[in-house]
């Protein structure tokens, strides 16, 4: 079997050294090339071909998101982002993400890690993982990052009238399920999940009735970026959810790295509740517990994504959902999927009602809501 080239780029030379010592160590994987910056990295890229890139995010001459721009746009190659836990290197991962970059690994102490151990295996994992992502995945990437990002969807510079009009024309149809029941949205996504979360929350008219409740699989310190990231760029608000808040219409709640996203009901109104219960499946928030939460309430009809990801979380819970009251649920097509694992093993439980390219989930949404 043919071994995984990697190309190690960081601007310090400590932890060049030791990303290429702990890779090394794995038969499956050679480093073929290290670089100091982005500018060298972007040659060496052009240079060497290799299979899958480690990218620091903080580098002098060339930071990693600008060398990720430009790699996505002239050489697509899968990425890795290594970013150390601070807000500024959170913002930058968060904008990598959605840039085009497959995943992340986090630094355990900044910069220069020196228990960079500690990751060893997730580093490993996830560069076999990134060296599966299809070339036509990456192209599509690239494209999607050569195009201009609105400051915020263009839903919201219409009255809600038309908001609510374009959407029905562009499904060409009003779908009236469940037409008296409050509805809440619930999405569950992993691995390449703020590109999709991106593509989808920024679809959403500010009016749509229902709240939305978001499992994205992140270290805590990252999702508030992704958050307020997505806040920018959408006509709906979106925000890290937090303990007690009561759900509202319009607004996109992602649960916070770290801590499970659950829903309880009291005086009538439905309110988040955060827990620091045990991982599920060696997951903390968990897409399971979220669905499963929310198949207890009696007084919503549920609509429930499951997208881009690898395992199969979200597919106990979903089957939970179906059992307990109305449901529809989307998962996004291998097409536009960075991994394929979460959708397909919710697909194979035969209660996916729609399977979309992530470019049509938030019409789908709409048609049911």
């Amino acid at each position: 079997m043919e071994k995984i080239k990697v190309l190690v780029i960081d601007d310090s030379a400590f932890m060049r050294k030791l990303i290429t010592d702990f890779l090394s160590e794995d038969t499956r994987i050679t480093v073929i090339g290290t670089a100091r910056n982005g500018e060298d990295g972007i040659k060496k890229v052009k240079e060497l071909a290799p299979d899958v890139v480690t990218l620091d995010v903080e580098m002098p001459v060339l930071d990693g998101l600008s060398a990720l721009k430009r790699m996505m746009a002239e050489h697509p190659v899968p990425v890795l982002m290594l970013s150390s836990i601070t807000k500024a290197g959170a913002e930058s991962t968060i904008q990598a993400m959605q840039a085009g970059a497959i995943d992340f690994i986090t630094k355990p102490s900044g910069s220069i890690s020196l228990d960079l151990y500690k990751v060893k295996q997730e580093l490993i994992e996830k560069i076999i993982l990134a060296s599966n992502v299809k070339r036509k995945t990456l192209i599509n990437l690239s494209n999607e990052g050569k195009k201009t990002i609105p400051s915020q969807s263009s839903y919201s510079k219409m009255e809600p009238s038309e908001e609510k009009e374009k959407v029905v024309q562009k499904i060409g149809f009003s779908d009236k399920w469940m037409k008296p029941m409050k509805k809440v949205v619930v999405i569950g996504t992993s691995t390449g999940g703020p590109r999709a979360l991106q593509k989808v929350l920024t679809s959403l008219p500010s009016d749509i009735e229902a709240p939305i409740l978001v499992v994205q699989h992140m270290p805590a310190g990252f999702t508030r970026s992704l958050a307020n990231r997505l806040n920018t760029l959408s006509a709906i608000t979106v925000k890290e959810a937090e303990h007690g808040e009561i759900i509202r219409n319009g607004v996109a709640y992602i649960a916070p790295g770290g801590l499970h996203l659950k829903v309880k009901t009291a005086g009538g109104h439905t309110a988040i509740v955060l827990d620091e219960a045990a991982p599920l499946n060696g997951h903390r928030p968990s897409v399971d517990v979220m669905f499963e939460s929310v198949s207890e309430l009696k007084a919503y009809a549920k609509i429930a994504v499951i997208m881009t990801g690898m395992g199969s979380d979200g597919t106990e819970g979903l089957k939970k959902l179906a059992r307990q009251g109305y449901l529809k649920a989307i998962a996004e097509s291998q097409e536009t999927c960075i991994v394929f694992g979460m959708p397909k093993t919710a697909i194979a439980t035969n209660y996916i009602d729609d399977i979309q390219k992530v470019d049509q989930i938030a019409e789908t949404i709409m048609k049911y809501v």
